[in-house]
């Protein structure tokens, strides 16, 4: 399970990157599409990194600590976008029940 520590961690990283995103604007190309890009690129990313570290302890080069951040950071960041996800898709299916 992760930490508080690391899940504030995952979020700040992903606020970070929302707010470079939504800083562009629309002048600038900034849009929804490129913003997700941008997120999915950085969950991609954690989830190397914890590719990286478990290879790493496997070969002994690093320690168990190391390993469990970046477990638990990819497993934050994948657990932000799967809720997203989610709403994403009840919203759609909400607007898929109105009235026309």
């Amino acid at each position: 399970m992760p930490s508080p520590t690391a899940a504030a961690q995952a979020y700040a990283s992903l606020a970070r990157l929302t707010d470079i995103s939504a800083g562009k604007g629309n002048a600038e190309g900034g849009d929804f599409s490129s913003m997700l890009k941008d997120v999915l690129g950085a969950v991609h990313d954690a989830g190397r990194k914890a590719d990286v570290e478990a290879q790493a302890m496997a070969a002994g080069k690093t320690n168990i600590i190391d390993v469990v951040t970046a477990v638990s950071e990819s497993e934050v960041a994948i657990d932000a976008v799967v809720a997203v996800r989610d709403k994403v898709i009840q919203a759609y299916e909400d607007i898929m029940k109105m009235p026309i």
